[in-house]
C-alpha cells in the first residue's frame, strides 16, 4: 500500500486548524455537531471527517492506484484525457498549466467516473485499463458509493439550514444523472532538486464540483483562508478525511457556503523526500443542472445574494459546461496566453495567487 511507513508531519510549519466533524454524530442528527459542520462550510468551507467508516475502501483505492501507475507509460498514455475537456482517464505529469504563466504541474493522476463505477461493465464515458477494471467492482464502486453516501448525509444538513425545500440540493445530485462525479488517485514524485519544492505542484484554485471528500497521508494541501495572505498547510490525521466545498455549492447557496482557495505542494520537511499520494472523491451536481443562487427557493439565499451586489451568481452555464470549461483551460496543449488560464478559473477568491 503506498505510503506505509512514512515520517511524521512536522511541527515548525504554518498550519490551519480545521474543525475536526464525527459523521456518525452528523448522520444521527445531532444539533450541537451539525451546528460544528455548518460553521466550517460557512466559513473556511474545510473540515476533518472522521468516524467516516471509508478506512478499508480507501486502502484498496490507494492499491488500486499504484497497480496502475505501475502500468507502462504507453499503456496510461492510451487512457490519457485529451484535450477536449474531458477529465476521466490518465493525466500525465506535465499536461497542465499551474498558473497564467504556463508552469506545468508536476503530479499525475487516474480518474474514473462514478457513472462508469456504478455501471460497470456497461460503458458510459470511457474505457479504462485492465487495472481499474479488476478492480472497479470490489474498489471502485464501494468508494465512490461511499463518497456518495457522504454528500447526501452533508447535502441534506445544508438544505435544511439554507432553508430549501426538503431534497432540493439532493435532486441537484441525482445519482441516476450522467455527471463529472468521479474518483481521483494521485501520485507525485519526491522532490529531487530544493528549488524545486518551492513551485506548487498543483496551482491556487477553488474545487469544480460541489463536495470533495480527501484522504491522503503526507502534508501537501495548503489553504488561503479569505482575509489572508500567507498559505498554511492542513496537517493530515490518520483515519480522518478532509472535506472541502466546491463552485457548485457556492453558487447554488448564493455564498454562503465557501468554495476557499486551495494548492498542493511538496510536503514539508522530511517528507519531501517520499512519493505522495492521495485520494479523492468528488460530487458535482447533475450534467443538465444550471449553477445559479437558488433565491426563488429560500429567502436565506435570496438575502445573501441581495448583500453581495458585487457577485454574480448567475453563471448560465450547466454544470457540464462548468466543468468542461475549466478541464479544457488548463491542459497546456490548449494554452494561447494568460487569457487560457483565466478561463480556467471558477470562483477563487483571489484569482492571481500561485
Amino acid at each position: 500500500m503506498p505510503g506505509s511507513t512514512l515520517p511524521p508531519f512536522p511541527d515548525d510549519v504554518r498550519t490551519h486548524p480545521l474543525l475536526i466533524i464525527d459523521y456518525e454524530l452528523i448522520k444521527a442528527g445531532d444539533v450541537e455537531e451539525v451546528n460544528r459542520l455548518w460553521e466550517a462550510a460557512t466559513t473556511i468551507g474545510f473540515w476533518y471527517l472522521k468516524n467516516h467508516g471509508a478506512d478499508q475502501e480507501v486502502s484498496k483505492m490507494f492499491d488500486m492506484g499504484a497497480e496502475t501507475m505501475a502500468l507502462p507509460f504507453e499503456e496510461l498514455m492510451t487512457f490519457e484525457q485529451g484535450d477536449s475537456g474531458r477529465s476521466f482517464g490518465y493525466k500525465k505529469a506535465g499536461a497542465n498549466a499551474i498558473d497564467a504563466a504556463g508552469t506545468l504541474d508536476s503530479v499525475e493522476f487516474f480518474n474514473v467516473s462514478k457513472d462508469d463505477a456504478l455501471a460497470y461493465p456497461q460503458v458510459i464515458h470511457r474505457t479504462y485499463p485492465s487495472t481499474v477494471n479488476a478492480r472497479m467492482e470490489n474498489t471502485i464502486a464501494p468508494f465512490a458509493r461511499k463518497g456518495l453516501e457522504v454528500t447526501y448525509v452533508v447535502l441534506n444538513i445544508f438544505n435544511d439550514k439554507l432553508g430549501l425545500p426538503k431534497g432540493t440540493l439532493e435532486s441537484l445530485h441525482d445519482m441516476e444523472e450522467h455527471s463529472g462525479s468521479e474518483t481521483r488517485c494521485i501520485r507525485n514524485p519526491p522532490v529531487q532538486i530544493k528549488e524545486a519544492a518551492k513551485i506548487p505542484v498543483i496551482g491556487a484554485h477553488t474545487d469544480i464540483g460541489s463536495l470533495s471528500f480527501l484522504h491522503n497521508r503526507l502534508g501537501g494541501l495548503q489553504v488561503l483562508p479569505p482575509g489572508h495572505e500567507e498559505w498554511s498547510y492542513i496537517r493530515p490525521i490518520p483515519g480522518h478525511a478532509v472535506c472541502n466545498i466546491g463552485d457548485a455549492l457556492y453558487l447554488f447557496s448564493g455564498g454562503v457556503l465557501q468554495s476557499n482557495t486551495h494548492r498542493v505542494v511538496a510536503p514539508p520537511g522530511v517528507q519531501a523526500e517520499y512519493e505522495r499520494w492521495s485520494l479523492v472523491f468528488f460530487t458535482r451536481p447533475g450534467n443538465s443542472k444550471v449553477l445559479r443562487a437558488l433565491v426563488e427557493s429560500s429567502r436565506i439565499i435570496a438575502e445573501a445574494v441581495k448583500k453581495q451586489p458585487d457577485k454574480n451568481f448567475e453563471t448560465g452555464s450547466t454544470a457540464a459546461e462548468w466543468f468542461a470549461r475549466r478541464i479544457k483551460n488548463h491542459r497546456i496543449n490548449n494554452r494561447l496566453g494568460p487569457e487560457t488560464w483565466a478561463r480556467s478559473r471558477g470562483t477563487e477568491h483571489t484569482p492571481t495567487v500561485v
